[in-house]
């Protein structure tokens, strides 16, 4: 991947732009913001900008690194995300085994066909079919069915969202684009620019004039007026980012809409795992944001809609 990319040079520049915007009104509305409701406000998209600086730092670094990187990046993303699900409900001793299967096994394999970029064949289908028959046969070697088809599937569906979907972000820099060889790089910012756009606007729509809940009781914090809003925003930036993809204005309308709505329900379902298990998030290892599944459920839906829109309409 070449590093001096210009697409790439000016999505960074503007991102960071953003970042440095976001935090000087953050640092004026801390100073000025009166009440105890709005300081409580603040200080969570406070963290949330912090929180983003270093993301972004560690995630341009990873790309400019090409290849290599971003697999490297995404695929300890995935084990983060992938642990912290495991980890909100207990598991038996069968499952261990399994478990040694789907970290150390499956995952690596997983991303290793996306660095290979060449292989889609079995990168398309290595987890939903060869994963998916292999951990219940391993699975029942142990002899305990108690529970079976709950523990099977909870490792399965794990596989799936944590690794399987996430690993379709790093796979976009395989992708021959026609008339736009030599950009990939500037495609996976473009999707973790609009989804995450997305996310933080719908939060700022609905703390602002937010008052009907989307599911109230699988996400309290989530408004219609925050989907819709962050929703059109997002695609809004989305269409003004056209000049960085192989995509006309009104297609990168189109796709960021599509990748939006995905990534808010992808939000929502991860949510609803949340509190069926009791917690609030999924872990604490990234300030202001939770774990690591609390910061990309939203990715994990959206980047495999995103690379095969992209796969079926714009390559070779």
């Amino acid at each position: 991947m070449n590093s001096f990319d210009p697409h790439l040079v000016y999505i960074v520049s503007g991102l960071f732009g953003v970042l440095v915007f976001a935090s000087i009104v953050g640092g004026v509305l801390r100073l000025t913001v009166r009440s105890e409701s709005g300081q409580v406000t603040i200080r969570n998209v406070n963290a949330r900008i912090q929180s983003w600086w270093i993301m972004c730092i560690v995630f341009v670094a990873a790309t400019l690194c090409g290849r290599v990187g971003s697999t490297i990046l995404f695929a300890l993303m995935s084990f983060l995300a992938l642990r912290e699900y495991i980890a909100l409900t207990p598991t038996r001793r069968a499952d261990h085994r399994p478990l040694f299967w789907a970290f150390a096994v499956i995952l690596p394999v997983q991303y290793y066909l996306v660095y290979l970029g060449t292989w889609y064949g079995m990168f398309a289908i290595f987890i939903p079919v060869y994963a998916f028959i292999f951990l219940p046969i391993r699975q029942l070697m142990a002899d305990d069915y108690e529970d079976f088809l709950t523990r099977t599937a909870k490792i399965q569906w794990g596989l799936m969202v944590c690794v399987y979907f996430v690993s379709h972000t790093p796979a976009l820099l395989s992708l021959e684009l026609r008339g736009f060889e030599g950009h990939p790089a500037a495609l996976l910012f473009f999707l973790t620019t609009v989804v995450e756009s997305s996310d933080v606007t719908q939060y700022v729509w609905g703390k602002t004039l937010g008052r009907r809940k989307v599911a109230p009781n699988v996400s309290p914090n989530k408004t219609v007026v925050g989907l819709i809003g962050g929703v059109l925003t997002a695609s809004a930036i989305g269409a003004a980012l056209w000049w960085a993809t192989p995509f006309s204005p009104l297609a990168a309308f189109g796709i960021s809409l599509a990748i939006t709505v995905t990534g808010f329900f992808g939000g929502l379902t991860m949510s609803a795992i949340k509190r069926d298990s009791g917690v609030k998030d999924y872990g604490t290892l990234i300030r202001g944001h939770g774990g690591m599944m609390d910061r990309i459920d939203s990715i994990c839906f959206a980047a495999p809609i995103f690379f095969h829109l992209v796969r079926y309409f714009y390559t070779e």
